[in-house]
């Protein structure tokens, strides 16, 4: 045993060690220490973001009315259990002048250090979620009764509260009825859901909020500088964003991001921060998503590749299109002016989007997504799922809005159509000048105030006007397969200029109302509605009609006399074909019918 004598200083220090045992002459170093633990709040005033959990306490401790327990909520890392060992500072703060509950604990108390290490004799933690049963919570029990050894309150912090059992919850109901005087309860939870009613309704409960991206990112540039790190600050809001508003993340990933960097190579960078993160470049999501709502499924599947293969994990690429959706629809649904937190061009870029999307596409396109997100995080090729939610957004891009759908079954003509085309001093559809047809009312009472006829809009509108003239146009443009695929699959239904429903056929391709739009809207120059609906009761398809018509023809043949004379004439003959004669003077009804003995 070393018998060096102790310094000086430390005689008292040595006087209270247990016989035998030798005081080290220097404090081991503890080595680096993460930024998580190093920049820990040591006061209510470093919390960030839960300024209204912080007043609430400071007046409640200034009018003397402290709770007797707290129950605090949050995602991880939110600050919970640090705020949990603040107020547990807060209720035994005493220093040579405050000797009383406070909430001001810039100078150090006589507990506090003990209680921030988790070393107080009279504050326990527990964590519940490895100490579940009702014999953990009875052995707090017993002690809450005694008073506590030298603090001024005996405090209980209880983390992950709602992995107790059903009976451990119970074992705690009367005593947090009819806690003793000296004693203070403290409960976290990440699963406020879970946690009994009648163990709500005894604590005074604060949600924690998440920390929004700007007020993190501000936090993390401040650490940056303590630390003599130089980040871009680019590259500290992704860090935040990736965070999703906790602390305890957004630290543990600044640790990871300022080692990308060094004296030589310089600052880090944000796109060594997007590879560290692993995340796509949400500018490439947003080209993404236009190209998908713009019907160009090949750009969007070679895009989504490319962001794959620079590292873009498919889940983030996905809750990307999700954010940038839901961006979209705040604007559509609050103007420009929604506050997106996003860069000036990216702002620009969500509001062109919102123009051309309906509320109601945009709830179909946030469906979408969402089912594509689980498929695409269950799915045992996670890319491919991607792959297939970006498929379904451009066949859902390219379908009417449901509104527009509804009003095609009502048999009512397409009205964003009409309105788009309306000057907006003028009524939906009416070219300015246009006259009036004289079977209408008097001019001066007509053309600024009447309403356009459904028809009169539908005049106005290029391209076919009927099924038939439909047909011609497919066989004229000789686009083959689109042709032999309505020829053979389609049951028309209601048909006007700019909207056609019809029941599809068995088998009939599950694109071919997508197909035909986009070729209408190529050959015309408008945009087509066009409705596949199972519920509709169409009429013959192009095929059937021509095999109705040919049968009838023959029919009317045999029952022409001299057709009939011939097949007596001639047993065992029949017709194989009728063909149309050559229209003669004054006879156009004239036919040859070819007979086969």
């Amino acid at each position: 045993m070393d018998d060096t004598p102790l310094p000086a200083d430390d005689t008292a220090a040595g006087e209270a060690l247990m016989p035998g045992l030798d005081l080290p002459q220097t404090a081991p170093d503890p080595g680096y220490q993460v930024l998580a633990r190093k920049y820990r709040p040591s006061k209510f005033e470093d919390l960030i973001g839960q300024d209204a959990m912080v007043r609430t306490l400071t007046n409640a401790f200034a009018a003397g009315r402290i709770a007797h327990a707290y129950m605090l909520t949050g995602v991880r890392g939110i600050g919970k259990t640090t705020t949990a060992r603040l107020i547990a500072r807060a209720l035994n703060y005493e220093t040579d002048t405050a000797d009383g509950p406070a909430m001001t604990l810039s100078e150090p108390g006589r507990h506090c250090d003990a209680i921030a290490r988790s070393a107080h004799v009279d504050v326990m933690e527990m964590d519940a979620a490895s100490r579940t049963g009702v014999n953990d919570i009875r052995e707090i029990l017993d002690g809450v009764r005694y008073a506590p050894v030298s603090a001024r309150y005996k405090v209980y912090i209880i983390d992950e509260v709602h992995m107790l059992s059903t009976s451990a919850f119970n074992a705690l109901l009367k005593t947090l009825e009819e806690p003793p005087e000296h004693a203070k309860f403290i409960f976290a939870t990440t699963e406020i859901r879970k946690v009994p009613v009648t163990v709500l309704s005894r604590c005074q409960r604060f949600d924690l909020k998440r920390i929004d991206r700007e007020v993190l990112t501000d936090h993390l540039t401040r650490i940056c500088g303590l630390e003599n790190a130089s980040v871009d600050r680019e590259g500290l809001s992704l860090i935040a964003r990736a965070a999703e508003g906790s602390v305890r993340d957004a630290l543990s990933l600044l640790d990871q991001a300022i080692v990308q960097g060094s004296e030589e190579t310089g600052p880090v960078t944000a796109p060594q921060v997007r590879d560290m993160l692993g995340l796509a470049d949400r500018a490439r999501v947003l080209d993404l998503l236009e190209q998908a709502l713009s019907g160009k499924t090949a750009d969007a599947l070679d895009e989504i590749g490319a962001l794959y293969d620079a590292g873009g994990d498919p889940v983030v690429i996905t809750r990307d299109l999700l954010d940038y959706v839901h961006a979209i629809s705040r604007v559509k649904a609050a103007g420009p002016g929604a506050d997106l937190g996003e860069a000036a061009d990216t702002v620009q870029r969500i509001a062109g989007l919102a123009e051309k999307q309906s509320l109601a596409q945009l709830t179909r396109l946030w469906k979408i997504l969402l089912t594509g997100l689980d498929d695409v995080r269950n799915a045992p090729d996670a890319l491919a799922a991607a792959e297939m939610t970006v498929l379904r957004l451009a066949a859902a891009a390219s379908l009417p809005p449901p509104e527009e759908a509804a009003r095609i079954l009502a048999g009512h003509p397409p009205a964003a159509r009409s309105e788009a085309s309306a000057p907006s001093a003028s009524p939906a559809g009416e070219a300015p000048g246009k006259p009036e047809p004289a079977s209408q009312a008097p001019a001066h009472a007509a053309r600024t105030a009447a309403p356009v006829a459904p028809a009169e809009a539908e005049s106005e509108l290029p391209g076919p006007r009927t099924f038939e003239a439909l047909i011609a146009l497919l066989r004229e443009k000789r686009d083959i397969a689109l042709q032999s695929d309505v020829e053979r699959y389609v049951r028309p239904g209601a048909f006007r200029p700019g909207s056609f429903t019809f029941q599809p056929v068995e088998d009939c391709p599950p694109d071919l109302a997508q197909r035909l739009a986009k070729r209408l809207q190529e050959w015309t120059g408008a945009r087509w509605a066009i409705l596949a609906d199972h519920e509709v009761r169409g009429g013959e398809t192009w095929a059937e009609r021509r095999q109705r018509e040919a049968e009838e023809k023959l029919e009317r043949a045999r029952q022409d006399p001299a057709v009939a004379e011939a097949l007596r004439l001639f047993p065992g003959a029949e017709i194989v074909a009728v063909r149309e004669a050559p229209a003669a003077d004054g006879d156009a009804d004239e036919k040859t019918t070819e007979r086969r003995a």
